[in-house]
């Protein structure tokens, strides 16, 4: 008889130090991953997906308990179980001084996969992920996309009973990530794969068939996605105020009891209750104003998530605001003002002569697939590198020209950690405090406000390596805010954290809006993305189309999609690009800022 299970777990339990502190990853977790489908392992940060992963994979031996892997001991029989999974981690060992043909041939290696059936297996798996025309290219050159479909390829060249993937999508684009589900689901469908994948995006736990739900080393929840939403009906609801009412309305109830969730979608705002009520009781009892249209809406999955973590988060204290000084000037005035950048690396330019406008308190987005150009334009702006040509100012100056004092008005938190990894979060804080010219009373109360804030007591003496990411996220953007700029530069500010972690972010993010700070951010996620008062959205170094989250979703309106999400606009438009933009110059007459 067939067992039943690829994975179980019966009262698994694994402690281990970090520092000075005890770690209890698992509580004595119980449960039973089902073949030929794929499963996910939903949580916020710390609840326990990569420890127990790695369990899985026979890189870690638990503390108490019994777990079963393809009816192997991981712990005891690790090496016939490599010969029979895939395992993918969050940062997957590509050595980027090789090519791509390099590293598929290095992993064929190490996984003893015969020489003689390399050629057609190389072949299947460069087609599957569009790397075939990139086979000579150094990994190191590939955009974050293309790494991980190459990481992912490598984890497949011996197909794997099972394989185990590790947030794959983490800081990658949209399209890429939907190439890389139609990949995984391949698999599945072709061969028979049984596939553990863990995720931060809550609508691919909508892809799965079904869901571990997992939150501080204990399961919350085991079925199919839509077995946690159904529940929900009658509790979500969506509210369409006057557009420029939208994020205070936002902030009001995200801070009010009675709320599980108060999501900004565009124009409009999700709500979801405590309690199942009708559109009339909501207005009563939220004090909706009366130019505040109330519509009832079907549950989501995230819905579900939010509702059942809040649940198990009741007794936590609600997180201070993001207090900042108003910044004094007219909303209308423009504080970003790029026209005609370039940038050029040999013959290749990164940035094409792109030209937009950011005004005072507006939240602005920069979006783009991975390699669009985002990351060298935010790098230009905030004067880390000179463009070839054409002009940038903030606050009217050209930060690459002029003196620290105009560089005092602005913040920036980089994509990838880049605080001292060595110093403890407080030595951090210390440290950027006195770069930004802080001291005396103001210098011990900005620390203070920002360990508060960003609930960083508990890791005040930890080592930043040592924090975990959303931590990590909430120091940088605390050194980033230390002296109160005017301007603030967001590269990725969520990448890879959960979405309770994301929410508190914006909440910050628009209380410093809403006091006139004018913020730049670029996201891969794109429900992200209608935070922003507008946007621009890019491909190898051109815009293709600007404005508002609502305008920019109904010029891609079709009979297909006659009300589209912002994924299915970033889509499209990257798809009409890729079919027609790069015959021409990429660049939509009318529509660039």
């Amino acid at each position: 008889m067939a067992d039943p299970y690829v994975i179980e777990a019966k009262g698994l339990k694994i402690s281990f130090q970090v520092g000075r502190r005890s770690i209890r990853a698992l509580k004595g977790i119980s449960l039973g991953v089902r073949p030929g489908i794929v499963t996910g392992l939903i949580g916020p940060d710390g609840a326990g997906k990569t420890t127990f992963m790695r369990l899985c994979a026979g890189l870690m031996a638990p503390t108490a308990g019994e777990l079963k892997v393809l009816g192997l001991d991981p712990a005891r029989q690790e090496d016939r179980l490599h010969q029979l999974i895939g395992y993918m981690p969050q940062r997957f060992g590509l050595y980027e001084d090789l090519t791509v043909q390099e590293n598929l041939d290095l992993y064929a290696d190490l996984q003893g996969y015969p020489l003689e059936k390399r050629p057609e297996r190389y072949g299947r798996l460069m087609e599957m992920t569009g790397l075939a025309r990139f086979t000579g290219r150094l990994a190191g050159r590939l955009s974050g996309g293309m790494k991980q479909k190459l990481g992912l390829a490598c984890s497949l060249i011996r197909p794997p009973r099972l394989l185990i993937l590790d947030e794959p999508t983490v800081g990658v684009d949209p399209v890429s990530r939907r190439e890389l589900w139609q990949i995984i689901y391949n698999q599945v469908e072709e061969l028979g794969m049984s596939v553990l994948v863990s995720t931060a995006y809550l609508d691919e736990a909508e892809r799965c068939q079904e869901v571990i739900l997992i939150h501080e080393g204990r399961i919350l929840g085991i079925g199919e996605p839509d077995s946690f939403s159904r529940p929900l009906a009658g509790y979500c609801f969506m509210l369409t105020p006057p557009l420029e009412k939208r994020r205070a309305l936002q902030l009001r109830l995200s801070a009010m009891d009675g709320v599980v969730d108060a999501l900004i979608l565009g124009a409009r705002v999700r709500l979801v209750t405590q309690e199942r009520m009708g559109p009339e009781e909501v207005r009563r009892v939220f004090e909706i104003p009366d130019d505040v249209s109330i519509e009832q809406v079907p549950p989501r999955f995230e819905d579900a998530f939010m509702s059942l973590l809040r649940a198990q988060m009741a007794e936590a204290p609600r997180v201070s605001e993001a207090r900042h000084r108003r910044v004094a000037g007219p909303r209308d005035q423009v504080v970003i003002r790029v026209k005609d950048l370039k940038r050029r690396f040999g013959e290749f330019y990164a940035v094409s002569g792109i030209s937009f406008e950011v005004r005072r308190g507006e939240i602005f987005g920069l979006l783009g697939a991975n390699g669009a150009g985002k990351s060298t334009t935010f790098r230009m702006l905030c004067g880390l590198l000179p463009p070839t040509s054409g002009t940038v100012e903030v606050a009217g100056a050209d930060l690459g020209r002029s003196g620290p004092e105009a560089r005092k008005g602005v913040g920036y938190m980089a994509q990838k950690f880049s605080l001292y990894e060595d110093l403890t979060s407080l030595q951090n804080l210390e440290f950027f405090s006195r770069a930004y010219g802080l001291d005396g009373e103001r210098r011990r109360e900005q620390i203070a406000w920002a360990m508060e804030t960003f609930e960083l007591n508990k890791m005040a003496g930890i080592r930043s390596r040592n924090l975990p990411l959303g931590y990590k996220q909430r120091l940088q953007l605390a050194a980033a805010l230390m002296h109160e700029p005017d301007v603030l530069f967001l590269d990725e500010p969520t990448s890879g954290v959960d979405p309770i972690t994301r929410r508190e972010f914006w909440r910050h993010i628009n209380m410093l809006a809403e006091a006139g700070v004018t913020i730049m951010v670029t996201t891969h996620f794109l429900e992200e993305a209608e935070y922003c008062d507008r946007m621009v959205i890019m491909a190898d170094g051109k815009i293709l189309d600007s404005g508002s989250p609502e305008e920019i979703k109904a010029r891609c309106a079709d009979e297909r999609h006659p009300f589209p999400t912002m994924e299915d606009a970033f889509i499209r438009l990257i798809e009409e690009y890729q079919g027609t933009g790069r015959k021409e110059d990429g660049h939509r007459e009318g529509r660039a800022a």
